[in-house]
């Protein structure tokens, strides 16, 4: 099938805002439906299929059919799929601006929610997931240290589309100002509510290096979610799913 001139420049566009830092593609119907649902600056919607998007819209996001179907523009099945490198099943990719935040204001922020604080992840899948969960516990943001872009469309399909629900920040130089940092490494003492101070940011290595030993001698305190014998280690996303949901239970 035959992609026309105004087509190539729209895939043009979209393979451009890959590499553009003030720019998010989101691809995927559940992460469009996040987006919106917390008030992304959305720039353009392409879909492979209107009547499709309909009905996953009324099924799905009943409150946002009509601001779906209103600003989604249809383009031919080969051009959505040379959109990117896998295209969603949905059918469905968007354009939005990035949220900018400073993280010295998040950091800064006195209310008692913690600050989740990832060094050097580098599956971007799995980056995603912990933003997802990071939003359902209701963290205060999510800071990434490393040379990967917490905003790569991979990232943003593994969170559903919440980065949007809070500040996710690239972090070159870590500033405290005063929140305690607490370290999660094996070498740590068991995890335990009381051990976990209003404010905190939650330091989390990868599963294969765990946290560098420069950011351990910085916390204030290493923490180990205890586990059963011979099982050496849990996906990053369901770690920081633990050590939220441990620090929302009433102390």
């Amino acid at each position: 099938m035959r992609v026309s001139a105004s087509e190539r420049q729209q895939v043009d566009r979209f393979r451009r805002a890959r590499r553009a830092r003030s720019l998010a593609v989101i691809e995927g119907f559940h992460a469009l439906k996040h987006a919106l649902r917390f008030d992304a600056q959305i720039i353009e919607v392409l879909c492979s299929d209107a009547d499709e998007l309909q009905r996953l819209a009324q099924q799905l996001a009943p409150d946002l059919q009509r601001t779906v179907l209103e600003i989604a523009r249809p383009i031919s099945a080969q051009a959505f799929s040379d959109l990117m490198p896998r295209a969603p099943r949905t059918g469905v990719v968007a354009l939005a601006s990035r949220p900018t935040t400073d993280p010295a204001l998040l950091l800064a922020d006195p209310s008692p929610a913690p600050v989740v604080l990832l060094e050097e992840p580098r599956d971007m899948g799995n980056l995603g997931a912990c933003i997802r969960v990071a939003a359902a516990a209701q963290a205060a943001g999510v800071l990434v240290t490393g040379r990967h872009d917490p905003w790569h469309a991979e990232a943003i399909r593994g969170s559903a589309g919440l980065h949007f629900a809070l500040p996710v920040l690239w972090l070159e130089n870590l500033e405290l100002h005063g929140r305690p940092l607490i370290a999660l490494d094996p070498s740590g003492q068991p995890l335990r509510r009381s051990a976990l101070p209003d404010r905190a940011v939650l330091a989390f290595g990868s599963e294969r290096r765990g946290l560098s030993a420069a950011l351990i001698t910085q916390a204030s305190a290493a923490l180990a979610i205890p586990m059963r014998k011979g099982v050496s280690s849990l996906n990053l996303a369901t770690s920081v799913a633990v050590v939220l949901f441990a620090s929302r239970i009433p102390a």
